[in-house]
């Protein structure tokens, strides 16, 4: 039975995850910012909760030193904050750019350090969340796509200073997803088929095919992977779609 801490446990992916741990037998943190929905899900899956004000490294660790006695051991950590900033460059300012930078990258720095001091005498594994927008060029993605390029850096770079203490680190790197953060873009019905078109599987993905994968990362019978993004993008990032011929 391992012991897991969910960052940002409430997103789609974060909810989903937490069902798919529970249902193995893991135990499991749920940690948040917004303490009415995190305390829901807390109930609903028997598990403990920490709300935290500001998505910082101090502030994580004292989630997770709170619940120490509960968990019994940190196995693993996975950070599920994230953003969606799709704007031109022209009207993205130098505020909006840093934010950017601080809810998906900082929060990946302040995972992994907090990941890596508890797990230390055991071992672990920590999971980040990427973007295809990371190894594919998109429109308009400059800002989210330069954060997610620093989250596969902070990955393999942390992946090597921490093998030697076997704790694991790996990305997960989704194309668009169904989610809350991204309803406003797949509940338009023609900027949905649009995407679709763009995956080579020709659908969008659902939050199960996120967490399926992170859960198989935090796995110990997967233990000789690290250092890897995982691409769950119906193929975006690597296979080219068939194009649609209209006879003329």
């Amino acid at each position: 039975m391992a012991g897991i801490v969910i960052i940002g446990a409430t997103s789609s992916t974060g909810s989903c995850l937490a069902k798919i741990l529970v249902d193995r037998g893991d135990r499991i943190l749920l940690v948040g910012r917004s303490a009415e929905p995190l305390s829901s899900l807390a109930d609903s899956l028997g598990q403990p909760c920490q709300a935290v004000e500001l998505l910082t490294s101090e502030t994580f660790d004292r989630a997770v030193e709170a619940n120490l006695s509960v968990l019994g051991n940190i196995d693993g950590m996975v950070n599920c904050i994230g953003s969606l900033w799709l704007k031109p460059l022209a009207l993205t300012s130098d505020e909006d750019f840093s934010a950017v930078l601080a809810t998906n990258l900082q929060t990946s720095f302040s995972v992994v350090k907090v990941g890596a001091k508890y797990m230390r005498e055991r071992g672990g594994s920590i999971v980040l969340i990427s973007s295809v927008a990371a190894s594919y060029g998109l429109r308009n993605h400059e800002a989210i796509a330069a954060a997610k390029s620093g989250v596969e850096g902070l990955m393999r770079s942390s992946a090597a200073s921490l093998a030697s203490a076997k704790i694991r680190v790996n990305c997960v790197a989704p194309g668009l997803t169904k989610t809350k953060m991204t309803k406003r873009l797949w509940e338009n019905a023609s900027a949905a088929s649009a995407s679709a078109e763009m995956h080579p599987l020709g659908c969008l993905g659902e939050p199960e095919h996120i967490a399926s994968t992170i859960a198989f990362l935090l796995d110990p019978a997967n233990y000789w992977i690290t250092g890897q993004v995982f691409s769950v993008d119906g193929g975006l990032s690597r296979v080219q779609p068939t194009r649609k011929v209209v006879a003329s």
